[in-house]
């Protein structure tokens, strides 16, 4: 596949003849953005729910390539990314992380109109855009079930007539290297559009396994952490017939060969080192990797294909009709050292697969006084995930237990795995060494969803909207697990506390669910360039079918527990339009939270949902202003007090925060140009992010919290004024902030959390040239 993906990248490498540069380059921030969030173009002013919107090339000017990347400019929005296997998307509070199959998002990934919101296929590398729209609140209607508290919608370019193309090198420190571009070539009924992007950087934490002072200076040399290897590929066609008609064709490969992801230990010190986030590590794996876990050290292998089809075709001047059809499969495992040590503990993957399937097929209707559309959606989705495990029994045992009084698992001072002689001890020299390999569990599900879902949007004077939609929907839920947990020669039990083993057998459980989750908006025209609007809506966050091993009079059974829905309701206003040259939006929120679902991790079993109520109110700010044609100033902020309500039947979790949402967090930068000849100008677009404190786990834990983070970036370069060429330095965090990504995590579940540092400061060059 890589060779593919460098073939096709060379396609984008032909003669640059001086032809008129891409008419992508005229848009900038501030711009006048059309969308379809409601199922038909609007400006973005124009729609009565809370939305931020760039277009491709907006993002491009600040340097926005990922989801992570992203969330820093869109208020409300945060995106935590572990690896590209794990992303946490988080709208207004609420994180969509889950791995297992079993499980259900709560923020809706959409991509061409498709919904990819399953955690391991969900990610995907932003290029060659045409715009992303981030809609915040339940969008059910919409969206889908899974949009139970927002959407982050992107749309990639589409071909179209003409000839054109771009290609964008770069280079930067930890040896990164970047290309991407496309090439479009078509007529008005025949376009076909080509797009790839490779990135590429080694690992940013120094990993010292396998070299000279660690504890194994002989080697297998094993390579940094919290590197990248993104890999690319888009072809899209468009086929116009007639005025009326048209169809998209893209497929998609989006894949990763990347370096392991730096899980440090707060508790033990690699040799020579710290227990600071920010200290090398000394990570090395397990001599059974290979056979057991897939990849033979800490890394990452995936690959996502998606197939998309969408067709539209214009009955008349009132009536259109529009088919959307969806194939994705993913397949990723995940190699990583959970203990974050040079000793043998912990070491996990994660292998997880699935297929998705979805259609949909919707009229609308447009008049002067009324706008409606009807429609339905199926969606079907299918996959697995396996959790092996491999450890040596002694170091196991003596890291968790203590079994043999005055043995260290790692003594901090030398670095030396004494944990190493406990098998020797316990064993009395029968073995010193007793490799432990499991596949602690597998879950799998099956999900199938019919909804049907309309809208109307009534004008019944001039200046007023009144708008009502809900979406119906039946879902089914088939759920399974098996686990193989081996007992350990020196005791005789299971290594896992608590974990029931099913000797591979599958365990299952099923069950049917119905809803019906409405909507309303009001909007009113206070100007011709002021609408104010106020939101009423319903999210859902689907029930969990959740199967794991029991034991009932000695035997191994189902143990199979339905967690109810997840219910919010939002209540919204906002005011959002223009005054000469500034654009802006306010919006004020509250959302009520029934049976809000948390994952708390578990030894050896299914993460257990809990259920409580919560209470999230918050606010959120944008603006942008032309100050004069060669500057344009932006900012946004928001402010979101999400915690569950404190009560005493939630426990040690009444009170507390949501995980990975700060109270406050903002951006604020510039688009500034200056010309210098007829051929010739500069550029520049600084920009600095900030965000509170936030907390990573549930309940609140001041050990596994990060303090408020304020990132500056710059890009600035020299370029041709129509966008034929440019050249561009660039530095993200450009002042080296020390920050953390995320705290706890698998070694937390065994009493040794473990933490995942930011990005350093990263800089290089990029050179653009377009036709």
């Amino acid at each position: 596949m890589r060779r593919l993906i460098l073939l096709a990248t060379a396609s984008l490498l032909p003669a640059l003849p001086a032809f008129a540069a891409d008419e992508q380059i005229a848009e900038s921030i501030g711009e006048e953005i059309v969308v379809t969030a409601q199922k038909r173009e609007q400006k973005l002013v124009d729609v009565p729910i809370t939305i931020t919107a760039y277009t491709g090339r907006s993002l491009r000017e600040i340097g926005v390539t990922q989801f992570d990347q992203l969330s820093a400019y869109v208020p409300g929005l945060n995106v935590q990314e572990q690896s590209p296997n794990n992303p946490g998307f988080v709208v207004r509070g609420i994180t969509s992380d889950t791995g297992s199959s079993q499980g259900s998002p709560a923020v809706t990934v959409y991509l061409n109109g498709i919904d990819v919101s399953r955690s391991r296929g969900s990610y995907f590398d932003l290029y060659d855009l045409e715009r992303v729209e981030v809609v915040k609140g339940p969008q059910s209607t919409l969206f889908g079930t899974a949009a139970a508290v927002g959407v982050v919608s992107v749309i990639t370019a589409k071909p179209r007539a003409g000839t054109s193309g771009e290609l964008r090198v770069g280079y930067g420190n930890y040896d990164q290297r970047r290309i991407d571009g496309f090439v479009n070539i078509g007529n008005d009924t025949l376009a076909l559009r080509v797009a790839g992007a490779i990135k590429l950087r080694d690992g940013v934490v120094p990993n010292i396994a396998g070299r000279p002072g660690s504890q194994t200076p002989n080697g297998p040399r094993i390579d940094d952490l919290n590197g990248q290897g993104q890999y690319g590929a888009r072809v899209s066609l468009r086929y116009t017939p007639s005025a009326d008609l048209t169809l998209d064709l893209v497929g998609t490969y989006d894949g990763q060969r990347a370096p392991g992801t730096a899980f440090s230990s707060g508790t033990f010190a690699p040799t020579g080192g710290t227990t600071s986030p920010y200290s090398f590590k000394e990570v090395a794996g397990a001599p059974d990797s290979l056979a057991t876990l897939g990849l033979d050290q800490p890394g990452l292998k995936r690959n996502v294909y998606d197939l998309n089809l969408t067709g539209s075709y214009k009955v008349d001047d009132q009536f259109s009709f529009t088919a959307i059809a969806g194939y994705r499969n993913f397949d990723s495992l995940e190699v990583f050292d959970a203990d974050g040590t040079q000793a043998h503990y912990l070491e996990f993957a994660e292998d997880a697969r699935g297929e998705q399937l979805s259609f949909e097929g919707r009229v609308n209707f447009t008049s002067d006084k009324v706008r409606a559309f009807a429609g339905a959606n199926y969606f079907w989705e299918t996959g697995f995930q396996r959790v092996p495990f491999v450890s040596e029994e002694g170091i196991f045992l003596q890291c968790a237990a203590r079994l043999v009084p005055g043995l260290a698992c790692i003594n901090n001072a030398t670095g030396v795995v004494e944990a190493a002689q406990a098998t020797a001890i316990l064993t009395r020299g029968a073995f010193t060494r007793l490799p432990y390999a499991s596949e602690q569990f597998r879950n799998s599900a099956t999900i199938d969803t019919f909804s049907l879902f309309a809208d109307v949007t009534v004008i019944p004077v001039d200046g007023l909207e009144l708008n009502i939609g809900g979406r119906w929907l039946t879902e089914n839920r088939f759920s399974g697990f098996s686990s193989n947990i081996p007992n350990t020669r020196i005791t005789g039990a299971s290594l896992i506390p608590g974990g029931i083993s099913t000797g591979g057998a599958v365990l299952t459980g099923e069950g049917n669910f119905d809803a019906f989750l409405p909507r309303a908006n009001i909007l009113y025209r206070v100007t011709d360039n002021v609408n104010v609007y106020a939101t009423w809506s319903r999210g859902r966050r689907s029930p969990v079918v959740q199967v794991s091993a029991a034991r009932v009079a000695g035997q191994v059974v189902p143990g199979v527990r339905n967690f109810p829905a997840e219910l919010l309701t939002n209540y919204e206003v906002g005011v959002k339009g223009n005054i000469g040259k500034v654009n802006f939006s306010l919006a004020a929120y509250i959302m009520k939270y029934k049976d809000f679902q948390i994952s708390v991790p578990q030894q050896g079993a299914p993460a257990l949902i809990v259920n409580a109520d919560a209470t999230n109110k918050g606010i959120e700010a944008e603006i942008n202003a032309a100050v004069t044609e060669m500057i344009t100033l932006y900012a946004n902020g928001s402010y979101i007090d999400a915690r569950l309500n404190d009560d005493p039947r939630f426990g040690n979790f009444s009170g507390d925060r949501f995980r990975l949402q700060p109270e406050w967090q903002g951006a604020a930068g510039a688009n500034i140009r200056v010309p210098l000849t007829a051929k010739l100008e500069l550029f520049a677009n600084p920009n600095v992010t900030h965000r509170s404190s936030l907390f990573f786990e549930l309940p609140n834990n001041p050990v596994t919290a990060q303090g408020p983070v304020t990132l500056v970036n710059l890009r600035a370069g020299v370029r041709h004024p129509e966008g034929k060429w440019e050249v561009i330095g660039f530095a993200s965090n450009l002042f080296n902030e020390r920050y953390l990504l995320d705290a706890g995590n698998t070694g937390g579940a065994f009493g040794i959390p473990t933490f995942i540092r930011g990005l350093p400061r990263l800089f290089g060059v990029e050179a653009v040239v377009r036709f």
